[in-house]
């Protein structure tokens, strides 16, 4: 569809009630066959022009009357100016005159339909002007009098009309562009937000593709993992809103991070816990998947160490993760209804993972025999026992999955010993080269402090003994 007429259902002041032309050209047009009829005195030739030309403007102004501009309609304008144009014989004043509404017509409809246009115009002009040449061989002469500059006055009229109709189309979608630009980036933010409530798994096909949401769900092999942190609730008693939120926001954004690293989706929050499970909406196979999800828990476990160490400097002693970890067949999918969705999973599977994380102690990453059987050829893990869980009439073979650092001895990546009155937490991981000088620094420092009082130590103990011997002697 042509570039102006694409604009106008939305642009053009049709719709608003006031009246609009899209073809004010052909007033010039009939102006200008009525104009030659009288300065030929009506002879034949210029009465026939008038009929052929005024019957179908005047039906041009009646079918487009508040009717979009069509190409159909712009063709026969066209052919209409070069029929006047033929018939006068290309007289020099009033052909320039309508070729420049030609022209404007031309620019009006577009550029595909600019050359279409321009043939159809040079075709009729030619096949007219040896048309008239044979009617008329006295040939027209009207290049004088009052007509010519009539005509030009009018064409010029309705070029600054064309003109000031394309400009307020064009500031008018200009606007309506601006419109939908702040409308767009409003979306855009929006959209932004919202999804930081839902895992992108979820958001980012559905972007993508544009694919209709509704209730649905399909039974799959999932990897599922519950988590929470040990002690939390008794912590929740002993401090302040502000602080238990600031601890709970920090836990979260660093874990959050983990399970985006590792690809897993996100289901969901509980209290201080979190969901997350693999397997859908893609899956790399249950073995890897089971794998992922159990370097994921790691991962958190090793993060937890540090936030703990962090917690310790603010006074926040004991919190610990502990973790659950199963792999078996549940629904997943969209639950709900049509108002309002929920991506999640449902199944026995997903009560094993959160039995197991319960009956986890601190630091823990309890496994189902399942999961064992994917993970035990690439990580230790220890036999827990059989657990007779909540909801299970069997007891569940359970394991623990030991941190492969920690038999590396001094290869590890982590050392972490806690004593009353001594933390000491390293994580070469995230060392870099400048920081190793830093930290022998600070050990060389605190070996000598820990000289002092051992000295202090050794002279109290010291004086401790000659007192109480001399107090034997008395």
């Amino acid at each position: 569809m042509l570039f102006t007429e694409t604009l106008k259902p939305k642009l053009s002041s049709k719709g608003s009630g006031i009246c609009q032309f899209d073809y004010p050209e052909v007033f010039v047009l009939i102006l200008t066959v009525i104009l030659l009829a009288l300065h030929y005195d009506f002879r034949p030739t210029s009465m026939a022009l008038l009929v052929v030309i005024l019957l179908p403007s005047l039906l041009i102004l009646i079918y487009n009357y508040r009717r979009e501009a069509s190409l159909w309609t712009s063709n026969m304008v066209v052919i209409l100016f070069a029929v006047v144009i033929g018939s006068i014989q290309f007289c020099t004043v009033i052909s320039l005159s309508l070729v420049a509404l030609i022209g404007v017509r031309m620019i009006v409809s577009g550029v595909d339909n600019a050359l279409r246009l321009f043939t159809v115009a040079l075709v009729t002009s030619i096949v007219f002007y040896y048309v008239s040449t044979i009617l008329d061989n006295e040939g027209l002469n009207c290049d004088e009098g009052w007509v010519p500059p009539t005509v030009l006055l009018a064409s010029m009229i309705v070029i600054l009309y064309q003109f000031r109709s394309t400009y307020q189309e064009y500031i008018g979608y200009k606007e309506s562009a601006s419109k939908a630009g702040g409308r767009l980036s409003t979306m855009v933010s929006v959209i932004n937000k919202l999804t930081r409530f839902v895992p992108p798994q979820i958001w980012e096909p559905i972007v993508r593709s544009n694919s209709p949401v509704s209730v649905s769900n399909k039974r799959a092999k999932l990897t599922i993992m519950f988590s929470d942190i040990v002690g939390f609730t008794d912590l929740s008693d002993s401090l302040s809103a502000d602080n238990l939120a600031d601890i709970l926001n920090t836990y979260m954004h660093c874990m959050t991070l983990i399970a985006d690293r590792h690809g897993a989706v996100l289901d969901k929050f509980i209290g201080d816990g979190m969901v997350c499970f693999f397997g859908e909406p893609a899956s790399n196979g249950p073995r890897q998947d089971a794998l992922d999800c159990v370097a994921m828990a790691i991962d958190m476990r090793r993060e937890m160490r540090t936030l703990r160490q962090k917690w310790r400097l603010m006074g926040f002693e004991g919190l610990y993760i502990r973790i659950g970890i199963t792999t078996g067949y549940c629904h997943v999918g969209n639950f709900g209804s049509n108002n309002r969705l929920s991506y999640t999973l449902i199944g026995k599977e997903a009560n094993l993972a959160s039995r197991l994380e319960s009956n986890a102690g601190k630091d823990e990453i309890l496994v189902s025999e399942s999961t064992y059987d994917y993970v035990c050829h690439n990580y230790e893990c220890q036999h827990v026992g059989a657990l007779q869980l909540k909801g299970f009439d069997d007891k569940v073979n359970a394991w623990q999955v030991l941190d492969p650092d920690a038999n590396k001895g001094h290869l590890s990546k982590w050392v972490d010993h806690t004593l009353p009155g001594f933390n000491l937490h390293l994580n070469f991981k995230d060392m870099k080269d400048n920081d190793y000088q830093d930290i022998r620094s600070r050990l060389n420092f605190a070996l000598e402090r820990i000289e002092q009082e051992e000295e202090k130590l050794a002279q109290n103990i010291a004086e401790k003994s000659k007192r109480h011997s001399a107090n034997k002697k008395s």
